[in-house]
């Protein structure tokens, strides 16, 4: 049995077509962090099972789901994905073997309504299909998440659609979000900030996406997108300096 997994918070505008997407699952479950807005209601009217649980962080949240089902495998699919036909096959096809606890997926970034296949956004694999008793996330990384696999894993070809950041204010507005839940991860880690970090970081990770994951072959697209993620990375290295 499959199930697809769909962690929310007010994602009305997103969750229909990607619960569309995900017909081919056995059963669905949206994994709720309260939403204010329609969510619960479409989710239901689609034929999925909710769960609200409160959110602290990515690596807590994606336990907390794999706690709340009994199938022999999970698909996690973000509101903001879609499950092509293809992927969906593939999807089939790799839970019928028995020697793998967990399957890679690639994703196709579409980033300010382009796809995104440089400055490391391609193939941005993640661990999405696996089975739920053979993975948990590490409890010390509450963003880009990262999973303890028992057993082996392998990836998949057909990548996932990620409509990921429609406009630069939401690319901002996401990134915040994820820089002090970074720099929370950091401190506990016991990392501390000097000075200038904040300023070395943010440049060698504009120089990282332009130059060595060849950003600079998207022209202006992938010079804005470096700048951002530089941006990100000095947010980080700031909050965590402030805290220090």
């Amino acid at each position: 049995m499959l199930t697809a997994i769909v962690l929310t918070l007010n994602e009305q505008a997103h969750l229909p077509e990607c619960l569309a997407s995900l017909a081919f699952a056995d059963a669905l479950l949206v994994f709720d962090s309260f939403s204010s807005d329609r969510t619960v209601e479409i989710a239901i009217a689609a034929g999925a099972r909710v769960v609200q649980h409160a959110f602290k962080d990515y690596a807590a949240q994606r336990n907390a789901a794999l706690d709340a089902v009994q199938s022999d495998w999970v698909l996690f699919v973000d509101a903001d994905e879609r499950v092509p036909a293809q992927l969906a096959q593939e999807v089939r096809s790799a839970i019928a073997q028995t020697d793998r606890a967990a399957w890679w997926v690639p994703r196709h970034n579409y980033i300010l309504g382009r796809l995104t296949l440089h400055a490391g956004w391609f193939p941005d694999y993640q661990l999405r299909l696996l089975r739920p008793h053979c993975v948990r996330y590490d409890s010390s990384r509450p963003v880009h998440e990262l999973a303890q696999i028992t057993g082996t894993s392998a990836q998949l070809a057909q990548p996932l659609v990620h409509l990921n950041y429609a406009t630069v204010r939401e690319f901002v507005a996401k990134q915040r979000v994820y820089a002090e839940l970074e720099a929370a991860g950091m401190r506990q880690a016991g990392q501390r900030a000097g000075a200038h970090q904040p300023l070395t970081m943010a440049l060698r990770q504009f120089y990282w996406r332009f130059i060595t994951l060849a950003g600079w072959r998207m022209g202006l697209h992938g010079a804005l997108l470096a700048l951002l993620m530089a941006h990100s990375q000095w947010l980080s290295y700031r909050n965590l300096r402030r805290d220090s």
